[in-house]
């Protein structure tokens, strides 16, 4: 990847579409991680107003670290970079106590990972109507287009990808092009949902790395008899996450009335 010419690419995109949308900048929500690292420097390169948030839910005290540090980089490099801090911890607690009463089952937990995801949407573009901003999301092709890791109406609900075509590999080249903090460049990946430290990897059962190698031999129609025992396993991970998260990548479906009927 000609990583210069990639992010001079990326950061015009993101001013020819910020100018044609007539919008005053970017809002992005600053987690700690590689992705909204560098989503948020590539947006502040840009020279328009871009607003770096923090959103903490009992989150993990170095995501928060990170998060802090990067921020404080980013204002040090450029004027035009603002910075806030909106914990919704009290707001997702009394959420729960709200929805108490409803029966559990074995998905709760998954369930309350992703209203996490839900409140920080909600928070992203109450900031962008207030500011007349555009939501600018995070996501990897692998994430997006792979294996779907992310949550429908949470991360997933933004205005405008930046990154979304470049695999999480392209990412990290990019974030040393960038000057990414090293701190967030060597920190495991993670969504931060679940108030621990668990990694994507541990909840994915494979690496990125793994996950590229799968996505190609997936959309190459690669003969699977010729995989290691390793990587038939990588590659039935990868083939169930691609399958059942088909609703989240491909367009919402609509029930189109035959024209005869109306």
């Amino acid at each position: 990847m000609n990583t210069a010419k990639v992010a001079t690419y990326i950061i015009n995109w993101l001013k020819d579409y910020a100018k044609k949308a007539k919008v005053n900048g970017f809002v992005v929500g600053v987690s700690g991680g590689i992705d909204s690292a560098v989503t948020s420097t590539l947006c502040a390169m840009t020279g328009y107003k871009t607003v770096c948030v923090e959103m903490p839910i009992h989150q993990d005290e170095k995501q928060v670290s990170r998060a802090l540090e990067h921020i404080t980089q980013l204002q040090r490099r450029f004027d035009n970079v603002a910075a806030t801090k909106i914990d919704l911890t009290t707001t997702y607690e009394t959420f729960k106590t709200n929805v108490a009463h409803l029966p559990k089952t074995e998905t709760e937990e998954i369930t309350l990972a992703n209203t996490r995801a839900r409140l920080r949407m909600t928070s992203l573009y109450y900031i962008a109507g207030l500011e007349g901003l555009l939501v600018a999301g995070t996501g990897n092709k692998v994430e997006d287009f792979g294996v779907g890791f992310y949550t429908k109406y949470g991360d997933g609900g933004v205005d405008l990808s930046p990154i979304a075509d470049l695999l999480k590999s392209e990412v990290y080249e990019l974030a040393h092009y960038l000057e990414v903090s090293m701190t967030i460049q060597k920190a495991a990946p993670t969504d931060g949902l679940f108030g621990d430290s668990r990694t994507d990897e541990d909840q994915l059962g494979a690496s990125y790395d793994e996950l590229e190698w799968a996505m190609e031999a997936y959309d190459s129609n690669t003969d699977s008899t010729e995989f290691s025992r390793r990587q038939q396993e990588v590659f039935a991970i990868y083939k169930k996450l691609h399958l059942a998260n088909q609703h989240k990548m491909k367009a919402i479906p609509v029930c189109e009335i035959p024209a005869d009927l109306k």
